[in-house]
């Protein structure tokens, strides 16, 4: 087919034709470009989440020095940084771990009650463990007292000692009011 003539209305409107779909096109690219780039940072950080603890889950909290020597529990707060899909906050408090020697050896209690998740008070006095909330006991290795009302003795933690003195905890929570420790992820 020949082409039209350059003044016709033929040529005119295969010129129209064209510069309708280029500007077509290049708005598309334009407008799809920024919501692509959009779409794109709003999604990163969450194939890029991270639990921020070093791959093996324990964290420092202290050195075997500040952790009494005659076995008393020392109350340490477990700082770590933490991290949600689009935000890093370091060196937050996570939580908090009754550390005491037995043998020369840290043992972790978490702090929180298994009844109901209440903060479990270390009474010098009476040189046992004790929840405020509804009146439980636990001895100093965390084991239940009887009749008291937690399902469970406290919930010990694994320790690592690291070049001789330093003590990681492998902190977690748990659901309270089962009988077994449920893990929250």
């Amino acid at each position: 087919m020949a082409s039209a003539e350059p003044d016709t209305p033929e040529a005119v409107g295969e010129r129209r034709g064209f510069i309708k779909f280029f500007c077509a096109f290049i708005g598309t690219l334009i407008s799809l470009v920024p919501f692509g780039a959009g779409i794109w940072s709003y999604l990163n950080p969450l194939a890029k989440r991270d639990s921020g603890d070093g791959g093996d889950g324990f964290i420092k909290v202290t050195t075997i020095d500040a952790i009494p020597a005659d076995g008393t529990p020392a109350k340490f707060t477990v700082v770590a940084d933490k991290v949600d899909a689009w935000n890093r906050f370091t060196d937050v408090s996570i939580g908090a771990v009754y550390l005491r020697l037995v043998d020369g050896l840290p043992k972790a209690l978490h702090t929180v009650c298994p009844h109901l998740g209440c903060f479990i008070d270390y009474r010098p006095g009476n040189n046992d463990f004790f929840c405020p909330c509804h009146n439980s006991n636990f001895k100093l290795d965390g084991v239940l007292v009887a009749g008291g009302v937690s399902p469970r003795a406290m919930d010990p933690l694994q320790i690592d000692v690291r070049n001789k003195t330093e003590v990681w905890v492998k902190f977690q929570n748990f659901q309270p009011g089962h009988s077994h420790a449920v893990p929250i992820s």
